[in-house]
């Protein structure tokens, strides 16, 4: 056979040269059949769409988009950012206005590309109110679950004015069933509820209207902390290690940098001790991170900025046999305690510590070198902060303030800023 091959070096080379070929190309389109598999299951558009406008169609739900969306066709779903098959998140246009809207389809066990499923229990999701609720029982029942959710807090009431006047799509002051339905809806999920506390805070998206539990925000130029965005296809075969070196690679000027980083560390104080309590940010991605034309920072993901409330009274007791068991999203970890086999309820980082870690690597990269040295200083010192932040309110209220002051005087003085 050696003999076979050295005599017909050109034959073997070819034979090898086609297995190879056809192995790469075997491989390639197994891969490119699961990411499409999980594209397809990922962007649902047509289910999100066909549930609630059959709904609105059978004046079950009512809101400030349903007519748009159902009726006149003027709102409509584009290109999709959805990175989990029961939360759909598109990019959209309503009338001439670019928005992004937001579905809650209900997570699944199976999933069948031939299938005309039905992917949630609908008449469990708008159960609630029931036919004969009045306006002031639709009212109480809004504050237990705001009060559920957020504690006894003292301007409850402000926040329910805020809800019951979001509801009323139409504006002509009164709240339908239809409508009430479609606000109940929306109350259990987290990020709406975060979104109507925090609307009056520039790094939150402005919310544009509803259709049952769908809801449409404004549009961020940027959805990504740094300035590349591949397409899915390509994303399975770059190493780990070269796509953070990508990711530094493409990112906005130095100042611009800065300009952004403020805004997230002035995010941090908006939901520190808050107008309606304290909030945690419990995954601290670049992916939920973005900004907008003016280099303006704007949370795009916020699903997991969760009341301190709540989340003790998620974590607080739960089972655990390590401090593995205890973690909520993919940053708020708290400890088990080993003779009661409970997680306790105090997290072993504030939210300022996440946000420092994020912008470490993204500050310091291009950092002038009159200030490099400082900002290294301070973004370490403030990584180093460990407990409650209500504990530590003046260390961190003053690590906070002196990381926003030092890039401020760096870009106060450029256009930029």
């Amino acid at each position: 056979m050696l003999f076979l091959c050295s005599q017909a070096r050109l034959p073997c080379v070819r034979v090898k040269y086609l297995f190879f070929s056809w192995l790469a190309v075997f491989v390639g389109s197994w891969v490119v059949y699961v990411q499409y598999s999980t594209h397809t299951e990922l962007c649902r558009a047509h289910d999100c769409k066909k549930i609630i406008c059959d709904k609105y169609k059978k004046g079950i739900i009512d809101g400030s988009a349903c007519g748009s969306l159902c009726d006149k066709g003027t709102l409509y779903f584009g290109k999709c950012l959805s990175n989990k098959p029961n939360n759909q998140v598109y990019k959209g246009v309503w009338d001439e206005s670019q928005v992004v809207l937001k579905c809650k389809l209900e997570e699944t066990l199976h999933f069948d590309l031939d299938s005309d499923m039905e992917p949630r229990k609908e008449m469990v999701l708008f159960d609630k109110p029931t036919k004969g609720t009045s306006l002031e029982e639709f009212r109480e029942m809004v504050y237990n679950l705001l009060k559920e959710k957020l504690g006894d807090q003292t301007n409850l009431q402000k926040l329910l004015k805020l809800v019951v006047t979001a509801a009323d799509g139409n504006k002509d002051g009164h709240v339908s069933l239809a409508e009430a339905k479609s606000t109940w809806a929306l109350l259990q999920l987290n990020e709406f509820l975060i979104t109507v506390i925090l609307q009056d805070k520039e790094h939150t998206p402005k919310l544009i209207g509803f259709c049952g539990d769908l809801y449409v925000t404004e549009k961020v130029h940027y959805n990504y902390l740094y300035g590349l965005t591949i397409p899915w296809v390509l994303e399975f075969f770059i190493p780990s290690g070269l796509r953070r070196s990508m990711d530094q690679w493409f990112t906005p000027s130095w100042p611009r940098k800065a300009k952004i980083s403020i805004g997230l560390l002035e995010f941090v104080e908006d939901v520190f001790h808050g107008t309606f309590g304290n909030f945690l940010m419990c995954d601290m991605s670049a992916n939920n991170i973005g900004y907008n034309a003016k280099h303006d920072l704007k949370m795009i993901d916020m699903r997991k900025v969760v009341p301190e409330v709540s989340f003790k009274q998620l974590l607080g007791g739960r089972h655990c046999e390590t401090d593995v068991d205890c973690v909520y999203g993919t940053d708020c970890k708290t400890t088990c305690h080993q003779s009661k086999k409970q997680c306790t309820t105090e997290l072993d980082q504030p939210n300022l510590t996440k946000v420092c870690t994020l912008l470490k690597d993204y500050l310091l990269n291009g950092a002038p070198s009159d200030v490099r040295e400082e900002l290294e200083k301070q973004l370490y010192s403030c990584i180093a902060l460990r407990g409650v932040a209500s504990q530590m309110e003046m260390e961190h209220s003053l690590i906070l303030n002196n990381l926003k002051t030092l890039l401020w005087k760096k870009i106060s003085h450029t256009k930029d800023s």
